[in-house]
């Protein structure tokens, strides 16, 4: 009886009890610690223990892997990342024309010390070719990056190579701001180089290890007195070559470079989005750039991003969350020698009166996670930090309050949070720009993590928006 009596109690006072205890669902951008942490744990369990994106990168690697805007390859990975996206069943794929520049390499490319050792050498992305037959010239070493270039005069360097010799900075804990410092050299090494009239450049590869593997990147002629050819050295091979200039400080140095630049292409951003129920006008963007550079996989550099932003639709799928607010996917096209893609994304979105409320980029490879880096408002920061421990107990612990991505850069007018991803960043420039960039490279584990992390950020801006 007294069982019966507490039971009757509790029928009684059940509504008044129910009245007590929190929602789970609360006003935007205030957190139910409750259901999405349960959420989240979906998440991740579905990425680590089903998760598709590591079998998606490798057939994206197999099938284009030398990518680069205007190439076979590329063709090859629009049609593949288009047939992927329409398998998801996503509510919309779309492929959004864009004209591109189409640079191609050729073949036989050769650095040798004249009477000496080959070097490892590999055009710039956007080079012209040496005259047939290549060059031949004294080389003058440049150990001071771009600062110390400046300082030279026209009597020191007419006909001969500058070899720019500025490691990227070692003692940076961020790699990034290493690559940051030094590239400079790389970009406009060949313009600055020409007013003063050598006959080519030689860059010292973006990398912090000493290595075979020469690294190559975009580079401008814009400004210069004549183009150049302009080619990077391995970092073994720049110390070996700076080494020899210790002992023959007129050694010469034979060049032969064979690309070209041939008429812009028609190429395609991909497109895939899940429509909102609530909010559809409103999107969330994730995306990588599915172009990539021509000696190498392109695994890291930006398969791994393209694969991800696509994992984040199928976790969405595949869990039944159904986004409050458009989410949308986009492999651009063009990152790598032009920002093509990204810019007629941009003018698309505005042409079309798209509100973009976050955009994010993976493209700083497939490492472990750490965080994000989000530029944005004050007010919307301190939404992002309220997150926070709802990613902790999946060591996202960085925030930090700048951050974004070439790609999705060009949104910054229409007052979009521009969010960056961020996994370790430690082994990255071992592969950027590479030969080395392959799938071999990606560890699964890492990949998946990263896609889960994503689809985390993208769950909670979908789902909350940002206060504008």
């Amino acid at each position: 009886m007294k069982f019966l009596r507490i039971i009757g109690l509790f029928m009684l006072f059940a509504p008044f009890l129910k009245s007590c205890i929190p929602n789970q669902k609360v006003q935007a951008g205030h957190i139910s610690a409750e259901s999405d942490s349960m959420i989240i744990r979906k998440i991740f369990t579905e990425a680590l223990t089903k998760g598709q994106c590591y079998q998606n990168l490798r057939a994206l690697c197999e099938t284009a892997p030398r990518r680069l805007s205007g190439s076979p390859g590329a063709e090859k990975a629009v049609s593949f990342a288009e047939k992927l996206a329409k398998s998801l069943s996503v509510d919309r794929v779309i492929l959004q024309e864009v004209m591109v520049p189409h640079w191609v390499r050729g073949e036989a490319e050769k650095g040798q010390i004249v009477g000496g050792v080959s070097l490892n050498i590999c055009a710039l992305g956007g080079s012209d070719a040496t005259p047939k037959g290549g060059v031949t010239a004294e080389v003058l070493e440049v150990k001071g990056g771009m600062t110390e270039l400046a300082t030279l005069s026209a009597e020191q360097v007419r006909g001969k190579f500058i070899f720019l010799n500025m490691p990227m900075p070692a003692h940076h804990v961020e790699t990034f701001t290493a690559y940051g410092e030094a590239v400079g050299q790389r970009y406009k090494g060949a313009v600055e180089a020409s007013k003063l009239g050598a006959l080519g450049l030689l860059v010292r590869s973006m990398g912090l290890t000493d290595d075979d593997y020469p690294h190559t990147g975009s580079m401008t002629y814009e400004g210069a007195a004549q183009r150049i050819p302009a080619v990077a050295l391995s970092t073994n091979s720049a110390n070996a070559l700076s080494k020899a200039l210790t002992k023959t400080p007129k050694l010469r140095v034979k060049l032969i470079t064979n690309c070209q630049t041939l008429p812009d292409k028609l190429s395609y951003n991909v497109v895939a989005e899940i429509k909102g129920s609530e909010k559809p006008e409103e999107f969330v963007l994730v995306g990588g750039h599915l172009d990539a550079w021509d000696n190498g996989d392109g695994a890291h550099d930006d398969g791994s991003g393209c694969m991800q932003s696509l994992e984040v639709l199928r976790l969405f799928k595949a869990l039944n969350i159904k986004p409050k607010r458009t989410l949308r996917a986009v492999l651009f096209m063009n990152e790598e020698n032009g920002l093509r893609g990204g810019l007629k994304y941009a003018e698309l979105a505005a042409q079309n009166k798209e509100k973009h409320i976050a955009a994010i980029e993976s493209d700083a490879g497939g490492f472990t996670p750490r965080g994000f880096g989000v530029t944005c408002k004050q007010a919307q920061f301190e939404q992002f930090k309220k997150w926070l421990p709802l990613l902790v107990p999946y060591n996202l612990h960085k925030l930090e309050p700048h951050g974004g991505g070439a790609d999705i850069g060009p949104l910054a007018p229409q007052g979009t949070a521009l969010i960056g991803y961020l996994p370790d960043s430690q082994r990255y420039f071992d592969f950027h720009h590479t030969s080395a960039d392959v799938f071999s490279a990606v560890n699964r584990r890492e990949l998946e993590l990263g896609a889960a992390s994503l689809a985390t950020l993208c769950f909670l801006l979908t789902e909350y928006g940002l206060p504008q």
